[in-house]
């Protein structure tokens, strides 16, 4: 602990923000950077609180309090290597993490929480800036191959530690570029495509070998893989969107979430939207544009928020948000206790940019026009019933609540439901549970085929980038385990906070 009394002397502060009528112009990142002075002021402020809880609240168990002590000593170089030792890519969680760890700071029980997002983010930008993130190949081959099936978090998480453990690593992604949903999902304006270019040049550099249009399953052979690698890691994420089957829904005009924002980050990397459609999926069939249109993006979660932001850089008419549940309280309830991850209300930079948010509200028809086009939306007010510990059971429409209003884009961001079956995993025939994702104990990351693993969103549901990371990190400890009959080099992220405690 760096200062002893700087939480007693400095309040939580965030970097500026670029105004919104600037931002709204591009597609660029426009969160500033603090100075050295205020970075010293933020991280002065974690605490000697005894037990570290933040520790528990990160699924990657990042010993924060450690590294934000050195950089309260400007020891940049210590503070990239205690956050690198638990974080292969602090510069994406830095960027698009909600921050579990800040709900279970010690000093946010009566304090605004120390701000970890934003130190992780300048720890590893300050340590690109001066040199200190070099590639590491391992000393010792271990003549082993394994294929990773998928280049998002998880994919990118898992080939980066079994590299390191000295294992031959291939990266297969489907797409024409790596990242998963880092790449073609987040807008730019949250996570410049740069960023994720530079860690990929980096693994590449320390030999890892990424082989993009390759979908495995569709023109790359499953069989062939199997053959040829002695382990298999499954990371190919949730991608089957939740759907609204109302009335309507076929019309030109209703499109999910993230057919619209591929498009518009395909757009921003000078790649032709209709050019090579997914050919899976036929996502980009036609152009999806929110200019001059009222917009309804249905579902309030970040992806949902995604949309309101790009919506208004397209310069659509009006944008509205609705989501099913009522209004979340905005600060803790009794019911939501500190260390928990609280579900308070959350406003992002998107929302400040405009969007009329509503709650409570379902979607009851799509309307067309004469052409066939969509042109209005029929919805409902709803009343919730919440059981005892505050939480939303059921609901009943609200009589006399029902109307239309006009819209001629609705985006569906409702979440996903599980991995897109078709291809690979009905070619392996691999087990799933009963939420219909690939089976795995946590405690294995193994599923029922010989030398196959899985890790990512592909076996616990759709979740956040440092689960996904997470969730790479251990199953490569796995996967190292079996292919070396024995303890892996690659430490568990319980050995990691055993040591920091």
């Amino acid at each position: 602990m760096g200062k002893p009394t700087g939480f007693l002397e400095f309040t939580r502060e965030l970097p500026g923000k670029r105004p919104v009528s600037e931002r709204l112009q591009h597609y660029n990142e426009f969160i500033d950077r603090y100075n050295e002075n205020k970075l010293n002021e933020q991280a002065s402020r974690c605490m000697n609180c005894g037990i570290p809880f933040c520790h528990s609240g990160c699924p990657l168990g990042n010993v924060i309090p450690d590294f934000n002590d050195a950089v309260y000593r400007k020891e940049w170089k210590e503070a990239y290597d205690i956050l690198a030792s638990t974080n292969n890519f602090p510069e994406f969680t830095g960027r698009v993490c909600p921050a579990p760890c800040e709900s279970a700071c010690v000093l946010g029980i009566n304090q605004p929480p120390v701000a970890i997002e934003e130190i992780e983010k300048h720890i590893i930008e300050i340590a690109f800036e001066k040199g200190y993130v070099k590639p590491k190949t391992p000393n010792v081959k271990s003549g082993k191959k394994v294929a990773v099936i998928g280049s998002g978090p998880a994919g990118l998480a898992a080939a980066a530690q079994l590299n390191y453990a000295g294992h031959s690593v291939t990266v297969f992604e489907r797409d024409d570029r790596p990242g998963g949903l880092l790449q073609y999902g987040i807008p730019d304006f949250k996570l410049e495509k740069w960023v994720v270019q530079r860690r990929v040049k980096l693994m590449e550099e320390e030999g890892v070998v990424f082989k993009c249009n390759a979908n495995v399953g569709v023109n790359v052979s499953v069989d062939d893989l199997l053959r040829e690698y002695q382990a298999i890691v499954l990371a190919g994420g949730s991608t089957v969107p939740r759907d609204l089957a109302i009335g309507g829904r076929e019309l030109k005009g209703v499109y999910y979430a993230m057919q619209f924002l591929k498009q518009q980050n395909k757009r921003n990397a000078g790649i032709d939207p209709l050019a090579n459609a997914n050919i899976e999926s036929n996502i980009f069939s036609e152009h999806i544009l929110a200019n001059g249109k009222n917009v309804v993006v249905i579902g309030g979660g970040d992806t949902g928020s995604d949309c309101v932001g790009t919506s208004n850089r397209h310069g659509a008419k009006s944008v509205t948000q609705f989501e099913l549940l009522p209004k979340p309280p905005e600060n803790r309830t009794d019911f939501m206790p500190w260390p928990t991850y609280p579900m308070i209300l959350k406003t992002s930079t998107s929302h400040e940019e405009g969007a009329d948010r509503k709650w409570a509200v379902a979607t009851k028809e799509f309307i067309s026009d004469s052409n066939g086009n969509l042109k209005a939306l029929k919805i409902v007010d709803l009343e919730w019933q919440v059981t005892e510990d505050g939480r939303p059971a059921k609901f009943v429409e609200r009589v006399g609540s029902e109307r239309e209003i006009p819209c001629e884009l609705a985006l569906l961001a409702m979440g996903f439901v599980y991995p897109q079956y078709e291809g690979l995993l009905k070619q392996l025939d691999v087990e799933l549970d009963e939420r219909g994702n690939v089976k795995a104990a946590e405690k294995s990351y193994k599923t029922n085929l010989h030398k196959v693993f899985v890790a990512g969103d592909m076996r616990r549901g759709q979740s956040l980038v440092v689960w996904a990371i997470s969730e790479g990190r251990e199953c490569a400890r796995k996967v190292d385990e079996f292919l070396m009959g024995g303890k892996s080099v690659l430490e568990s992220k319980d050995e990691n906070l055993l040591l920091a405690i």
